[in-house]
């Protein structure tokens, strides 16, 4: 099962984006894709799952981008942990999740953890992306072109992408590497 885990340093800064941007550009992974928020988004339960593909949700966002499914998930703490846990180890597992999440990390080791910096237009900074950039293989910013800054063993990759929602070949290589790599 690849699992990847797409946090992000506030609200607005490209995280559903850069989702859907994976989701569009690997598709030969069938994937469950799972917004966690703690924020009351008006559903009656804990985990709710979107059936219309579209652009008023973020989703919705994943359906339309190809997802297989699509889940949100309102909890924080044991909850969360609870939930997660029961996907990872359902009798039938989805193929592949990913996920939007900085606190999803304390209960699932992702194949690829990608961390976005919403940049000076952006400078609010969660608490919890602090955990994120220490787990991360990846730093993402959007630019106005398409380029990768470290890459040595050494370093984590700092991907700039000119739209977030349009994975540049040079990460996706990156990324399924990584993904192939977890996956042995």
């Amino acid at each position: 099962m690849a699992v990847i885990v797409v946090g992000g340093s506030g609200r607005g800064v490209g995280k559903t984006a850069l989702v859907c941007g994976l989701i569009a550009a690997l598709t030969e992974f069938r994937w469950t894709a799972v917004k966690i928020s703690t924020h009351d988004h008006g559903k009656l339960k804990p985990v709710w799952e979107e059936t219309t593909a579209g652009t008023e949700t973020d989703t919705a966002r994943y359906l339309a981008a190809g997802a297989e499914r699509a889940l949100l998930a309102t909890a924080e703490g044991d909850e969360l942990g609870a939930i997660v846990r029961g996907l990872v180890n359902s009798k039938e597992p989805p193929p592949h999740l990913i996920f939007e999440s900085n606190q999803v990390l304390n209960y699932v080791r992702p194949g690829v953890c990608l961390a976005v910096h919403g940049g000076l237009d952006k400078p609010e900074r969660k608490p919890s992306f602090s955990f994120v950039v220490r787990n991360a293989d990846a730093m993402v910013a959007h630019s106005d072109a398409d380029r990768m800054l470290g890459g040595d063993p050494a370093s984590k990759p700092i991907f700039h992408l000119a739209t977030l929602e349009k994975i540049s070949a040079e990460m996706l290589v990156w990324v399924r590497l990584k993904l192939i790599g977890k996956a042995r």
